[in-house]
């Protein structure tokens, strides 16, 4: 079995492997042992911390095989973006030059640099290593972090984003980056990426243009990957769109992949998610519906994938002795569960 936990201050080493598998765009993990110690560190301080509203709390959880012991992915959620440090997206929208006189109408792609997500909560870090990507393990890792934010909703804002990894190819080249690079920077796109992800922003307000950018002014090959995910995203990106999550024209800055937003209350595993009561039992059928089980605990928080059964006549739902060690609760705990698939 998998269960989702609080990263720990003795996973570092796991995490650093991770980093190192992540590569070059998964800008939330940069090898870096002193900052990869310091978001374990945030971590901690936000699971442990009373929170009366979002601000700035970072939780990252880690999925962790029981038979093996071994960290195998690893999931997280910033509560509030951008609120000690700018937030930066590039908003895609349109200006249109039209003269009447002179029978002309141009409608123009415009890329605007903003920080519209200021204060808004941000799923991330999500990653899997190969050897577990197999069955629900990836939806689990992804969608416990919905459950947790629908249980503990003081803890986090009403607006969700997720930043998409866009595209860049093997070398950790991005084509909209080399457009930038070309005309504005002399860095190239690992460099700019790692320096984000240490939190040395201060070049992008430095040299980032400060005027809106015509996209037919782009490269064709910055043009065509705008708004486009990296193939190894694309079923993040499916999964969250079968949740409710949409783009509405925010790319990021450096490789122009997507960035998806939804509604907490909108989100589907959310909204579908039940409190109830438990029972425990020794004996589960393995023919019962498997559903994502979290328990009701920040600083303790668990989740898994496990059998359940819901008695309308009691309002209570019965899960194996295995699930309740694994999440540690007991008869008349409440937990938090939600379908793992729905219905298209």
């Amino acid at each position: 079995m998998k269960i989702i936990r609080p990263i720990h201050p003795d996973d570092y080493s796991s995490l650093n492997e991770i980093a190192q598998e992540s590569g070059v765009g998964f800008t939330s993990l940069p090898v870096n042992e002193i900052l990869l110690r310091s978001k374990i560190g945030k971590s901690v301080q936000a699971f442990a911390k009373e929170v009366i509203k979002p601000a700035d709390e970072s939780y990252l959880f880690v999925m962790q095989d029981q038979e093996t012991q071994e960290v195998v992915g690893t999931s997280g959620i910033v509560a509030g973006v951008g609120l000690d440090d700018a937030f930066y997206h590039y908003h895609l929208s349109k200006v249109v030059h039209a003269s009447r006189e002179l029978k002309i109408y141009n409608n123009v792609d415009i890329l605007t640099l903003c920080n519209d997500y200021t204060g808004v909560s941000e799923i991330c870090t999500l990653f899997l290593r190969q050897g577990a990507r197999e069955g629900l393990n990836g939806r689990l890792l992804s969608k416990i972090r919905f459950l947790f934010m629908m249980e503990h909703r003081n803890r986090f804002a009403e607006t969700i984003i997720a930043e998409m990894r866009g595209i860049n190819d093997e070398n950790g080249q991005s084509p909209f980056w080399q457009w930038l690079e070309e005309h504005f920077f002399s860095m190239d796109f690992p460099t700019a990426d790692y320096l984000t992800g240490i939190g040395q922003k201060q070049f992008i307000a430095e040299l980032m243009p400060k005027y809106p950018i015509y996209v037919s002014l782009l490269s064709k090959q910055a043009q065509a990957v705008i708004g486009q995910v990296h193939e190894k995203t694309k079923p993040a990106l499916q999964l969250l769109e079968h949740e409710g999550f949409s783009c509405r024209g925010y790319v990021d800055i450096f490789d122009a992949g997507p960035t998806v937003e939804a509604n907490l209350i909108h989100i589907r595993s959310a909204q579908a998610s039940i409190k109830m009561q438990i029972k425990v039992t020794d004996e589960v059928n393995d023919n019962q519906q498997n559903f994502f089980i979290i328990n009701t605990k920040v600083q303790d928080f668990r989740g898994v994938c496990a059998p359940l059964f819901i008695d309308v006549n009691t309002e209570h739902a019965t899960i194996g002795q295995q699930a309740a060690d694994a999440l540690g609760v007991s008869d008349g705990d409440n937990i938090r569960f939600a379908p793992t698939h729905f219905r298209t």
